[in-house]
């Protein structure tokens, strides 16, 4: 897990249910030799000032790019795209789309509800916590689930996002998702 700031100990409460074997990414040095990374839900734009004070945005453009099996919840998904509405902030940029920071509402306007993923026999229990929301995606960016008619996960190859917290949820399947990845 990038471990700079969000929900680090849920996902690695996940990671290990699913089993995997947490770790925490902090510095350039960290990502040496995992497997995988998940980039958790937070403060997206703390997110990045974290990353570029500890050199870590170029070190993760070039792990993700050279195929690293990445997934990015809520925070973590504004941190993966090319562009953000609603505000500057560094961006990996590692999937081509436009997203848009809190566009469900504010923190009292979290809710929760059963979301039907494509492939996945039932509902998966999404949890969404001032959740941000894609407006465009590019055309190689497979819609796993949409809300509302709008994407909210979304996978490129090694590299998937959601805009909801599958780790606070009993539910694995989205980090087993990523684990598989990594074959």
């Amino acid at each position: 897990m990038l471990a700079l700031q969000g929900d680090v100990r849920e996902h690695a409460r996940m990671v290990a249910a699913s089993g995997g074997i947490p770790s925490e990414v902090r510095t350039p040095t960290d990502l040496e030799g995992i497997d995988a990374l998940i980039i958790p839900g937070g403060e997206s734009t703390t997110i990045g000032r974290l990353a570029t004070l500890y050199g870590l945005v170029d070190p993760l453009r070039s792990r993700i790019s050279d195929g690293l099996p990445t997934l990015g919840t809520c925070a973590g998904m504004i941190f993966l795209a090319s562009e953000v509405t609603g505000g500057d902030q560094p961006l990996l940029g590692a999937l081509d789309m436009v997203v848009e920071r809190n566009a469900f509402g504010r923190q009292n306007e979290s809710f929760e509800c059963d979301l039907a993923v494509d492939g996945w026999e039932y509902a998966f229990p999404a949890v969404f916590i001032r959740a941000p929301v894609v407006d465009r995606t590019a055309p190689d960016i497979e819609v796993l689930a949409s809300h509302n008619g709008r994407p909210v996960l979304v996978r490129k190859d090694h590299v998937m996002a959601c805009a909801f917290h599958p780790e606070l949820t009993g539910d694995d399947r989205v980090h087993r998702m990523l684990i598989d990845l990594v074959g």
